[in-house]
């Protein structure tokens, strides 16, 4: 049940798609006490004008859909989630957040994993957001379960603990059967191709664009110099036939990949994010194993420190990546009250302080 809503006057929130980070957003926002969800963008047709409760499997909530960004800048939200993605990546995203920022409204996003860390992402992007912020005076800031918490904020978080360092290593550890994007699952990652099939996330410097400005970030935090960063993709065929929900991966085709994104001091990796994605447990038994959505953090040192986070049920595929997902969508949607507060341009984790939820507690 939601809280009672307080004296205080709620965040005026507007939602930018309703795939399934979007949705979740809805949800929330549409049960916070602090919020007051007054607009939702949609891409396609068949879902403009529609009430948006009902669009995200709840009851009407009396806002309907639109299809046109000017009707969500006319509504003058304090802030946007943003959750649009597109095969375009940063451009046609960062030109969206631009007319938001320029037009005076907070902007936060669970794409664009540059922005987490702008001081490694694209410069002259870096600049177009932040010259906006600036000059609407409000706030830009990127977040997510993973890149986002698991490899910034919790290790820095867990760094407090060390008197000394050798090295920090994030890996997820997730099965991603039940995750239904195909685009992403078969062209970005490589799932269901052939072993010599050249997918996105294979591409010289595709890793740095999402896990370069993360290790980066904890970098900067550690005070640690990198002499580079350097990223390596290696796969396992799966030997029988895989029905996943982003289709069929054929025998003798991609079913398990290893990408890690390191940042090197002396020709060794210091900071390391580590992603070991599998479409069934059994494959690559050589690589790190953990129950099913897990992140785990490692930081070699005195004292030697090992912290799994895991989401959602270990032994139900589909249960641990809704639970990211959600994760996901959270990591922005608790942050908006401390974005709308802190100073004009890109904010990053390091500069606010702990997001932590506001009325979020509910009946058991």
């Amino acid at each position: 049940m939601p809280v009672e809503r307080t004296g205080e006057s709620p965040l005026r929130v507007a939602v930018i798609s309703t795939g399934g980070v979007g949705s979740i957003a809805v949800r929330v926002i549409a049960r916070r006490a602090n919020y007051d969800l007054v607009g939702v963008w949609v891409h396609s047709p068949e879902k403009t004008g529609r009430d948006a409760g009902e669009l995200v499997g709840i009851d009407p909530i009396g806002v309907n859909t639109t299809g046109e960004l000017d009707d969500i800048i006319a509504l003058q939200p304090d802030c946007v989630v943003y959750t649009a993605a597109s095969p375009e990546m940063d451009a046609p995203a960062v030109r969206d957040y631009v007319r938001f920022l320029s037009a005076g409204i907070n902007l936060v996003t669970t794409n664009t994993p540059g922005m987490m860390f702008p001081d490694s992402w694209i410069p002259h992007l870096a600049a177009e957001v932040r010259e906006a912020a600036l000059a609407g005076g409000v706030t830009a800031y990127t977040s997510g379960i993973e890149p986002g918490f698991a490899g910034v904020q919790l290790a820095v978080l867990l760094s407090t603990l060390s008197s000394s360092i050798k090295s920090i290593r994030t890996q997820e550890i997730f099965n991603y059967s039940q995750y239904p994007n195909t685009y992403v699952m078969f062209d970005a990652m490589g799932f269901g191709r052939p072993l010599d099939y050249t997918p996105l996330l294979s591409l010289n410097g595709a890793q740095q664009f999402a896990w370069g400005p993360p290790v980066n970030m904890v970098a900067r935090a550690l005070g640690i110099t990198l002499d580079e960063v350097t990223e390596t993709y290696e796969r396992v065929a799966t030997p029988r036939e895989l029905v996943v929900a982003s289709g069929v991966i054929a025998a003798g085709t991609c079913g398990a990949i290893r990408a890690q994104t390191m940042g090197m001091v002396g020709g060794q990796p210091v900071i390391t994010i580590e992603h070991v994605n599998r479409m069934a447990p059994d494959l690559a038994p050589e690589w790190a194993s953990a129950p099913n959505g897990t992140y785990r953090l490692i930081i070699d040192g005195e004292p030697k420190i090992t912290c799994d986070l895991r989401l959602g049920a270990a032994d139900t595929p589909a249960a641990a990546n809704d639970a990211g997902m959600e994760a996901t969508a959270m990591r922005v949607v608790n942050a908006i009250p401390y974005v709308v507060a802190a100073p004009a341009g890109i904010a990053t984790s390091l500069d606010l302080p702990i997001t932590a939820p506001r009325h979020a507690l509910v009946s058991p």
